[in-house]
């Protein structure tokens, strides 16, 4: 498994949004921010069940993650890899973990009754820094 630097890791730990490319059914590339974290061996990504992302993802497990620093944008790390596993275990409380990483609240302020969460769990296979 390729490792995440150590150096780097503050862009997977704080209040990062990320852009997160998966691919399309067509094959065009799909660009979206979302809220990351990194588990020390996977970078893990939180949405709704069954939107855009999540059935790329399930459906074309190849994905890329970019994480800019706020402080310095010269400063970034791509991470490409596979979609290990999608699951709705631990997902609720993961989406308010982020919260509380981002927003520095509780409970995520978008949680709707009629909405499962879902957890995607990247492996990276690659991983590429500047800055």
């Amino acid at each position: 498994m390729v490792k995440i630097p150590d150096e780097y890791r503050d862009l997977l730990d704080g209040p990062v949004v990320v852009a997160l490319a998966t691919v399309l059914e067509d094959g065009q590339p799909q660009v979206h921010p979302v809220w990351a974290d990194f588990d020390g061996e996977h970078v893990r990504l939180n949405t709704g069940a069954g939107r855009a992302k999540h059935r790329n993802m399930d459906e074309r497990p190849q994905v890329t993650v970019l994480a800019v620093d706020r402080a310095n944008p010269f400063r970034w790390m791509e991470v490409r890899g596979t979609v290990t596993k999608t699951s709705t275990d631990g997902a609720d409380a993961h989406i308010d973990k982020l919260a509380k990483d981002y927003l520095g609240v509780d409970t995520y302020p978008g949680h709707t009754p009629d909405e499962d969460r879902i957890i995607a769990y990247v492996e990276p296979t690659r991983v590429l820094t500047s800055g």
